[in-house]
């Protein structure tokens, strides 16, 4: 099972104040996005780093495979906004005749963590270690602006945010 990460934010006094202003539907849309974007960063990172381990003799390519999706039962189980970020196909170990870039690359994971006679060549975990700083800023940003639009919507309409 995947570590979690924990982020504790300070520092962030005008957002706080803003959340306050909102209901709870608005602040859901402009965090989704605003997190969408935030995992973009990692997404980035992490396809750069795979395209530097792609093999350039196989038509398949780790760096196609690396998306973001959005994490539904997280949602619905606790009502917390959140992305996976990992690469496609990861768990189909088969061998797979297509060659094309987006085809299947069930070798990433021997290739992250390493086996018994190959070291680990980790491209997704630093990924995320060194954009920490990056992901945080990309975040508060966007959802402050995020938080703006719908205040700015909100009187607008004439409506209490």
């Amino acid at each position: 099972m995947a570590d979690g990460v924990d982020f504790s934010i300070t520092g962030l006094e005008s957002l706080l104040g803003k959340l306050d202003a909102v209901s709870d539907d608005l602040r859901r849309r402009g965090g989704r996005a605003a997190l969408r974007r935030a995992g973009n960063v990692i997404v980035e990172k992490a396809k750069e780093n795979a395209s530097r381990l792609d093999d350039p003799g196989t038509g398949r390519s780790i760096a196609a495979n690396v998306t973001q999706r959005w994490n539904g039962r997280l949602f619905r189980r606790t009502g917390n906004l959140g992305f996976r970020i990992g690469v496609q196909h990861g768990a189909v170990l088969k061998n797979h005749p297509d060659l094309s870039e987006n085809a299947p690359t069930p070798h990433w994971r021997l290739i992250e963590f390493g086996t018994e006679k190959m070291r680990a060549q980790p491209f997704m975990r630093p990924a995320a270690e060194t954009s920490i700083n990056e992901v945080v800023n990309t975040f508060a940003d966007e959802y402050e602006k995020g938080l703006d639009r719908a205040i700015k919507r909100a009187r607008k309409k004439g409506v209490p945010p």
